[in-house]
């Protein structure tokens, strides 16, 4: 299917990451330029050479998303250089914080707050006006599971990606009436390769990924292309009539079963 993102401009957070640059990847693929973001520009180069090997078009961008001025800056600049950015994935986050509430490091708190929450605001609100002007804009945000029921150890993740389907939603409230929609996915644990593995295999490399793939009713974990190819379709023309969604990538293990 041409999903219509000939001549559009993606631009991707946290491209260098596992599902940020399968995502990458995919919305070349579909025919977008892709900006690939990142404080990691090594891990972004990687991205981008496999998608001009692969006949795509992309570029690295080196951003702070937490340095406010610093983020208004750069989209400025591409906007001027690439005449606007139609697509934002706001994928950027961090993932490492494990602790109960009670024994939670405060600065972890307010470093996770800065990235995944703040740093999602400054670029979506950098990115927002040139969408609103030229009438057309896609902007997909990921949260997770967690946010939807939260994670245990995880107070800072879980709040942070809670918050960002409320964020996400409220865009899509702003952004109906100039052609901008705005939706959420919120995926599980993704694994890539060992979503392939039986559970018994599966059990010997990771004893907590099995427990998580063994109450999916699916009976595995997700692959990042799971979550990427949903990406791309609401990126697409053929979703202009969906906005505002919170969509699970989960193989059903937010639903509740006996």
């Amino acid at each position: 299917m041409d999903f219509g993102l000939d001549e559009k401009t993606a631009l991707v957070t946290g491209a260098g990451g596992r599902i940020g640059s399968v995502d990458c990847e995919i919305l070349a693929a579909e025919g977008a330029e892709v900006i690939a973001l990142d404080i990691d520009t090594d891990a972004a180069r990687t991205v981008v050479d496999d998608i001009e090997d692969a006949g795509g078009t992309a570029r690295t961008l080196e951003c702070d998303l937490t340095d406010r001025d610093e983020v208004a800056e750069t989209i400025s600049a591409v906007d001027e250089d690439a005449g606007g950015i139609d697509v934002l994935i706001n994928n950027a986050g961090l993932v490492d914080a494990r602790d109960k509430v009670e024994d939670f490091d405060d600065e972890i708190w307010d470093r996770d707050v800065a990235v995944n929450l703040t740093g999602t605001y400054n670029v979506t609100r950098a990115v927002y006006p040139g969408m609103k002007e030229r009438g057309w804009g896609r902007i997909v945000t990921v949260s997770s599971v967690a946010g939807w029921h939260g994670g245990f150890g995880q107070a800072s993740y879980a709040a942070t990606k809670s918050a960002l389907i409320g964020f996400g939603k409220t865009l899509a409230l702003e952004g109906a009436q100039h052609g901008i929609t705005s939706n959420v996915v919120a995926p599980s644990i993704v694994v890539g390769a060992l979503a392939d593995l039986p559970l018994d295999q599966l059990e010997q490399v990771d004893e907590h990924f099995a427990r998580i793939a063994e109450a999916t009713p699916m009976r595995r974990l997700g692959r990042e292309e799971d979550v990427a190819n949903l990406i791309a379709y609401l990126c697409s023309e053929q979703a202009d009539y969906v906005t505002g969604q919170v969509v699970g990538v989960t193989g059903g293990v937010d639903l509740f079963s006996f």
